[in-house]
C-alpha cells in the first residue's frame, strides 16, 4: 500500500469487563483472551487485548480487515496523547471529512484508518461531540485514564451489536453473548422470564433486554459513562445512566413537521442522500457485492451502485424451487438490464436443513426470523467472491413498504365500525364456529374476501379487533403467541410517538425503533459476520431516514398502491415499469411446507409435549394442537411453530449443554 492509502477498519467484534472489586479474576489475561476470540468469526485476521488498572479493566478485540492488516489500524488502540484506549467494531463512512477537519485543527495521524479517526476525534471533541459528527455503523467501548472513567456506545440505529452483563462486582461487555458467558460471572446465567415472554409474542427478544438476566443491549443511538471505582452494582442503574446523541422521536417528528410540498422536490433531495450514501459505502480496495432480490429496496440500491462503478457490480440473489416465494428471474432479469455481473444460489431443503443446526451457534439467544436461513447461505455465496456486500435493508420501515400495513390498516377501518362491547363479545367464538361461519359464507357469497378466510385467521381477527386501542392492535396483529405470562407491554405498545404521525407512519415508527433494530439488523449482523461478511445499508444512512421521514404521503403508501412510491419513482427513472410492479415475495422460505416435509422430523423432536414442558414459556397443549392441525393441512401454524422450534434449540445448545463449550475450546 502506498502512503496515500487508506484502511477502513471493517467489521470484527469487541468484549472485555471491568472488575471493580479487584479480586474477582486469578488471571485476568485468560479470561479476556477467551472471550476475544469466542468472536473469531466476526474478525477472523487478528485479534489483539490489553489490561488496565492493574488486570483490573479488560479490552478485547478480534478484526476482520478490508484494506491491509498495517499496525496503525490495529486494536484496542491508544489515542496519541496516551489518554484514551478503545475497542470499536465497524465503519465511519465519513472519516475523511472528519479527518480533513481535525487536520485543520492541527491533529496529525500515525496511520490512515478510520478508527484513529474517530478517536482523535473523542479526544477533540469529546464522545457525545465524536459521535454527532460521526456517519456509520459501530459499537464501542472507551477508557479514559485520566478520569478513569469507561464510555459504551452504539449507532444510531442499532446496526452494530453490544450487549453488557452486570453483576455486584463485575461488568462484562461483548459483541455477542457468548463472548460475555466465557467470563466466570457470567458462566451460569438465568434466562429472563419477561425476554422469554417477548421472543414467544414476536418471535425476536427487544432491546434492552436479552434472554438472562443480568445482561442487556445498549440502545441504538446512546452512550453511557461509568466510573471504574464506581461500581452500578446492577444493569437496571447502569442503563438508566444512558444518553442520547441522535433519536429516531426527533427524526420523524421533524421530518413530518417540515414535509416536502412538492412530491419533485422531495424525489430529488432523496435521490441525492441516497446515492451519496451508496457512494460512501463503496469505498474499499477489495471487491463490493451486493444483495440483490426482484424487489424494489435492492434493485434500487443496485442501481446506485452500478451507475457509480467504473466496471460490473458483482450481484447475488437466493433461488427456491417453490415458485411463490423464487425471485431469481426477476433478478437475473433486472441484473441484466444494470449491466452487473450475477450469481445464483438455489437453495434446496437439503442445505435448508443443513442451516438449521448452525443456526444456534450464529444465534447465541433466541431468534425466530425464518429468513436467517437464506440469509446465512447468501452470505457465505457471497464471502466466497468479496468481502463486502451492500443491501437494500430499511426500505419497508422508512417507505411504507410492508404488506402488512394496508392490511392492519383495513382491520382498523373494520374495528371502528364495530361497537366495543361487541367486539369483546366476538373474541369467544369457538374456532370450529367461526371455521363453519367462513364455509358458509363461501358457499353464500362466492368469491367474497370472507369466503376466502379460514377459521384461525378469522379467530386472529377477531383478537386484534377486540384490542382497546391501535398501538395494542398493531401488537396483536404482529404476535403469534399471545397467552404468554409476563413479558409486560412491549416496544410497539409502549415506545413513545411524535404527535401528528398518521397511523401508517405509527406502525412505521415502532417497527423502526423494535423490529428493524432487534430482528432485520440482528439477522443481519449475525448470519454475516458468521460468514465473515460485512454488510452496509445505504437506506439506513441517518441522513437518508432524516429525508425519507420528510416524504409526502402521495410517496408513501396512498390507498391502492403497494407502497414504497418515492423508492418506486427513483427506480422508475433507471428501469422500464414491468421490472418495478411485480409481486412482493419478501426474503423467505417456505416454512410451512419445509416443517411438513424435510423439516418435519426436527420438529417433531422439538414440539413434542414432554419437551415443551420441560421448556415452559409455552403452552404445551396448544403447541400440540397447532403442529397437528398444521400437519393435516387445516391450518398454516409454521411461523408459530417455528418459534417454538427456535426456542427449544437454542435451549438445547445453550442451557443444557454445560460442556459444550469445554469439548469445544479443548
Amino acid at each position: 500500500m502506498g502512503p496515500g492509502a487508506i484502511y477502513i477498519h471493517a467489521m470484527c467484534g469487541i468484549a472485555g469487563f471491568i472488575d471493580f472489586s479487584g479480586r474477582l479474576q486469578a488471571d485476568p489475561r485468560r479470561v479476556l483472551d477467551q472471550m476475544r476470540d469466542s468472536l473469531h468469526h466476526r474478525g477472523p485476521d487478528a485479534g489483539g487485548s490489553v489490561l488496565e488498572a492493574g488486570g483490573r479493566i479488560g479490552f478485547g478485540h478480534r478484526r476482520l480487515a478490508i484494506i491491509d492488516l498495517s499496525e496503525t489500524g490495529a486494536q484496542p488502540m491508544a489515542s496519541a496523547s496516551g489518554r484514551y484506549v478503545f475497542v470499536f467494531n465497524g465503519e465511519i463512512y465519513n472519516f475523511p471529512a472528519m479527518r480533513s477537519e481535525l487536520a485543520a485543527l492541527g491533529v496529525r495521524f500515525r496511520g490512515t484508518s478510520d478508527t484513529e479517526v474517530l478517536l482523535e476525534a473523542i479526544e477533540r471533541f469529546g464522545l457525545a461531540g465524536a459521535l454527532k459528527r460521526a456517519d456509520g455503523m459501530f459499537a464501542l467501548a472507551l477508557f479514559d485514564r485520566k478520569k478513569n472513567e469507561i464510555s459504551f456506545a452504539r449507532d444510531r440505529l442499532g446496526k452494530k451489536p453490544l450487549y453488557i452483563g452486570m453483576v455486584q462486582g463485575a461488568l462484562a461487555f461483548g459483541s455477542e453473548l457468548k463472548a460475555i458467558r466465557k467470563h466466570p460471572a457470567f458462566a451460569r446465567p438465568e434466562i429472563d422470564g419477561a425476554a422469554a415472554g417477548h421472543f414467544a409474542r414476536l418471535g425476536y427478544i427487544p432491546a434492552p433486554l436479552s434472554i438472562y438476566r443480568n445482561i442487556g443491549k445498549l440502545a441504538p443511538a446512546s452512550y453511557v459513562s461509568i466510573a471504574v471505582d464506581d461500581d452500578p452494582t446492577d444493569l437496571a442503574t447502569l442503563l438508566n445512566l444512558t444518553r442520547n446523541y441522535w433519536s429516531m422521536y426527533s427524526a420523524a417528528g421533524n421530518g413530518c413537521a417540515t414535509r416536502f410540498d412538492d412530491e419533485g422536490e422531495a424525489l430529488d433531495a432523496l435521490e441525492n442522500s441516497l446515492g451519496q450514501a451508496v457512494e460512501q459505502r463503496l469505498i474499499a480496495d477489495v471487491p463490493v457485492g451486493a444483495f440483490l432480490s426482484g424487489g424494489v429496496d435492492s434493485s434500487l440500491v443496485c442501481a446506485l451502485m452500478q451507475e457509480r462503478l467504473s466496471g460490473a457490480a458483482r450481484t447475488y440473489t437466493v433461488g427456491f424451487s417453490e415458485p411463490e416465494v423464487d425471485e431469481t428471474a426477476d433478478a437475473a432479469e433486472f441484473a441484466l438490464h444494470i449491466g452487473s455481473q450475477h450469481t445464483e444460489l438455489m437453495l434446496d431443503p437439503r442445505s435448508a436443513i443443513s442451516a438449521v443446526e448452525e443456526m444456534q451457534e450464529v444465534f447465541d439467544e433466541p431468534f425466530a426470523d425464518p429468513s436467517q436461513l437464506p440469509s446465512l447461505l447468501i452470505s457465505r455465496l457471497i464471502r466466497s467472491e468479496v468481502t463486502v456486500a451492500i443491501s437494500g435493508d430499511g426500505g419497508d420501515e422508512f417507505f411504507g413498504g410492508y404488506m402488512r400495513y394496508p392490511r392492519m390498516l383495513a382491520m382498523e377501518h373494520l374495528a371502528q365500525q364495530i361497537p366495543a362491547g361487541v367486539r369483546r363479545l366476538a373474541t369467544g367464538t369457538p374456532v370450529w364456529l367461526l371455521d363453519a361461519a367462513t364455509k358458509a359464507n363461501a358457499f353464500l357469497r362466492p368469491g367474497s374476501v370472507a369466503g376466502t378466510l379460514g377459521g384461525d385467521r378469522a379467530e386472529k381477527l377477531l383478537g386484534i379487533i377486540a384490542e382497546p386501542d391501535f398501538r395494542h392492535r398493531y401488537e396483536h396483529f404482529l404476535s403469534q403467541w399471545i397467552n404468554v405470562d409476563g413479558p409486560g407491554p412491549s416496544p410497539i405498545v409502549s415506545a413513545e410517538i411524535p404527535q401528528g404521525l398518521s397511523k401508517l407512519e405509527q406502525m412505521m415508527f415502532v417497527d423502526a425503533v423494535s423490529y428493524l433494530p432487534d430482528d432485520v439488523l440482528v439477522k443481519v449482523d449475525r448470519t454475516s459476520m458468521a460468514a465473515s461478511l460485512e454488510v452496509r445499508s445505504p437506506l439506513l444512512d441517518h441522513k437518508v431516514i432524516e429525508t425519507a421521514w420528510r416524504m409526502p404521503d402521495s410517496l408513501r403508501m396512498p390507498e391502492g398502491t403497494a407502497g414504497k412510491v418515492a423508492l418506486r419513482r427513483l427506480l422508475a427513472r433507471r428501469v422500464p415499469d414491468h421490472m418495478i410492479d411485480r409481486p412482493k415475495r419478501g426474503f423467505g422460505v417456505p416454512l410451512n411446507h419445509w416443517l411438513r416435509g424435510p423439516l418435519r422430523e426436527l420438529a417433531e423432536e422439538h414440539l413434542s409435549a414432554a419437551r415443551m414442558k420441560k421448556l415452559g414459556h409455552f403452552d404445551s397443549e396448544a403447541v400440540a394442537r397447532r403442529w397437528q392441525e398444521h400437519l393435516s393441512g387445516r391450518r398454516n401454524w409454521g411461523f408459530h411453530l417455528w418459534t417454538c422450534i427456535c426456542f427449544s434449540m437454542w435451549h438445547r445448545r445453550w442451557m443444557e449443554d454445560p460442556l459444550a463449550d469445554e469439548v469445544r475450546a479443548a
